[in-house]
């Protein structure tokens, strides 16, 4: 009893320190809103260069762009770090509602090292990103098919290459030296002051003239403040060659908007078009929804007669002639082969349950907003730390039920194997990042963070939890099993495992692979991903296809005298991470333009290791579902 009072203490107190961590990741400073006053300093902080091509971020300051006297690096928490983002101070200097007309904000030479940097840069479509006020710089783009509607893209483009001739090998690389900023703000009706609810660019590329020589106060023939002569268009670009000067400068407008600050991020997240996503989306919740109800309604019809059938089986000939599930009651509850490594995968399952499950309700509730980078990441992470508790709950009730004896054992298993492997594949990708001196690669320190959070809080609260599911009094079987295995007969082609395994997994991954194209859009092209009301309709209705689908798999398992359903129930439904994967393969060649093979690597380690997160998650549904099924059907039957 006073395990049990202290295990709930300690939930209640690691339930409140996740509450606690999601309300202050939800207000962090530049989260909540800040009125500026007509004047007001306005800090424009730079971040990550980024690329869809060959997904490996760099810092801002990489390449040979305008500083500010000192860099100082925001503070990141472990989500960002994590995204391989890099938040800077910058040169450029706003003050609120005061325009500025061609300010210059540096003057450079290249040399060979940094025109070389620039082309490659260019050549991989890298964009620049920054950050006013919390929200990241956007470029105003007309959509092809409808053009008085403007889509948003994340950053502008280091620079552009010559499309005069496309397929010449010396092509001319020209950069975006010039930048025109739009920044919108919602005034207060009863004061002077105002909220950002918009941060917009349109990048030029300019090739600056001057009279004499460089100096801090020369007066530019390009553009002039004081001719108020502006920038409109790219008819003279600013080239990329060694020895070759290029002054950056920039206009700052503001505008006034009937935006309001909290719904500033609507522009952001409304980038695709959200009606083909709403109504996929729905489309495909319904047809999932359907063959549930359908599937439900013939288990409990066929279910109930069989029961009715055995239970009114009255002579010792009767039940000698009867065929089906009931036949294998003595075998059914078994252990299975292996049995300890299916107790590690339930209770790593469980743990990704409860992770999942916990983070969508936090997302749903707005705790893990866009506005919070990184805010996601970091509670993913530490509600998984947390959950150990659970995972090591799980494993060892069902290594009690199985007759093992050393909990220790399990646990060690439990706490590390899935970890273990999916630390060792990150440790290889990040390496690799590494080698490509990417702002992507985890520094040594968050390294450091992870396996403290890990071998520090994790690995005991599986031990707590694994201690007190040890001490419970073991589950007992409705049935008892038999001394000597009864042999299965020969089964159907279509019951072969392998057949039967494949075929369990096409439902759950249909259930999902609509939502599955835009959050590895929302990953892999760098947008915002939103929808979490959506999201977790879908991960509902992927539990109920999961359980449904093992269940009816299993009962046709049974009713063929083939017992062995412990191991199928867990692979039946998990073998959808199989079409997953072969989702993601068919999404890099079809909508990805990475060609570099570094860049294939990250992608497909990290999916693989999306797969085998999926398979553990899927595969425990299915498998609890299945257990529940077979204990409910076994006790509702007489047997002599």
């Amino acid at each position: 009893m006073e395990i049990g009072r202290s295990l709930g203490l300690h939930l209640w107190i690691a339930t409140l320190l996740l509450l606690s961590i999601a309300v202050n990741c939800f207000y962090l400073p530049g989260v909540a809103p800040e009125d500026f006053e007509l004047g007001a300093p306005l800090k424009v902080k730079v971040n990550k260069l980024t690329s869809t091509k060959t997904q490996l971020p760099y810092s801002f300051y990489s390449l040979l762009f305008c500083t500010p006297k000192t860099i100082v690096d925001s503070a990141e928490n472990l989500g960002e770090v994590l995204r391989g983002d890099r938040i800077e101070n910058s040169p450029y200097e706003f003050k609120m509602r005061v325009p500025q007309l061609c300010k210059i904000v540096c003057h450079h030479t290249l040399d060979a090292k940094s025109a070389k940097e620039f082309k490659e840069k260019i050549d991989d479509e890298y964009r620049v990103n920054m950050i006013l006020d919390n929200l990241p710089l956007v470029v105003p783009v007309p959509r092809r098919d409808q053009e008085f509607v403007l889509m948003y893209q994340h950053g502008f483009l280091v620079g552009l290459k010559d499309r005069t001739y496309p397929e010449s090998k010396d092509q001319k690389h020209y950069i975006n030296n010039h930048l025109q900023f739009t920044v919108k703000y919602h005034k207060d009706t009863q004061s002077e002051s105002a909220r950002i609810v918009g941060f917009e660019v349109k990048p030029f590329s300019v090739k600056h003239k001057y009279e004499g020589k460089w100096s801090d106060d020369v007066r530019l023939k390009t553009c002039d403040p004081h001719a108020k002569l502006t920038v409109t268009n790219s008819d003279n670009p600013q080239e990329v060659e060694e020895n070759s000067e290029i002054i950056f400068t920039y206009d700052v407008t503001f505008e006034e908007s009937d935006v309001k600050w909290a719904s500033r991020w609507d522009t952001y997240l409304l980038m695709s078009d959200d009606q083909i996503h709403w109504f996929s989306i729905v489309n495909s919740l319904m047809i999932v929804l359907f063959l549930s109800g359908m599937v439900a309604m013939i288990m409990l019809r066929t279910l109930y007669r069989d029961i009715s059938k055995y239970n009114q089986l009255e002579t010792q000939e009767e039940a000698q002639e009867e065929t089906g599930w009931k036949l294998v009651h003595g075998d059914v509850f078994r252990p299975p082969s292996n049995s300890d490594l299916l107790c590690v995968y339930v209770g790593t399952g469980v743990q990704f349950f409860g992770m999942i499950l916990v983070t969508m309700i936090f997302a749903v509730l707005g705790f893990l907003s866009p506005s919070n980078r990184g805010g996601l990441m970091t509670a993913m992470l530490l509600l998984w730390v947390f959950m150990g508790l659970f995972a090591g709950y799980a494993a060892a009730r069902f290594y009690k039920m199985f007759k093992g004896t050393e909990w220790k054992k399990i646990t060690i298993k439990t706490a590390f194997m899935f970890p273990g492997i999916v630390f060792a594949i990150f440790f290889v990708l990040n390496a690799l990042i590494w080698g490509e001196k990417s702002s992507g690669a985890v520094p040594f320190g968050t390294m450091f963070a992870l396996v403290l959070l890990w071998f520090g809080i994790s690995v005991p609260l599986v031990f707590v939890g694994s201690y007190v599911g040890f001490k419970k009094p073991a589950i007992e079987s409705p049935v008892k099993t038999n001394k000597i295995p009864r042999q299965i007969p020969e089964q159907a082609w279509y019951m072969n495992s392998i057949f039967s395994i494949l075929i369990g997994g096409i439902l759950p991954f249909g259930a999902v692979f609509i939502e599955l194209f835009f959050i590895l859009t929302s990953i892999w092209l760098h947008q915002f991903y939103y929808i979490f009301g959506f999201l977790f309709i879908v991960f509902i209705i992927l539990v109920i296809t999961c359980a449904e689908i093992t269940i009816v798999l299993c009962y046709f398992q049974l009713c063929s005298e083939d017992y062995l359903w412990w191991w199928r129930s867990y692979l039946t439904s998990g073998s959808s991470a199989f079409y997953l994967f072969l989702y993601a393969a068919f999404y890099f060649f079809t909508k990805l333009e990475i060609t570099k093979p570094v860049s294939g690597a990250l992608y497909f380690g990290y999916m693989l290791i999306g797969s085998y997160s999926f398979f553990v998650l899927t595969g425990t549904i299915g498998f609890y579902a299945c257990f529940l099924f077979t204990r409910l059907i076994y006790s509702s039957v007489k047997i002599d």
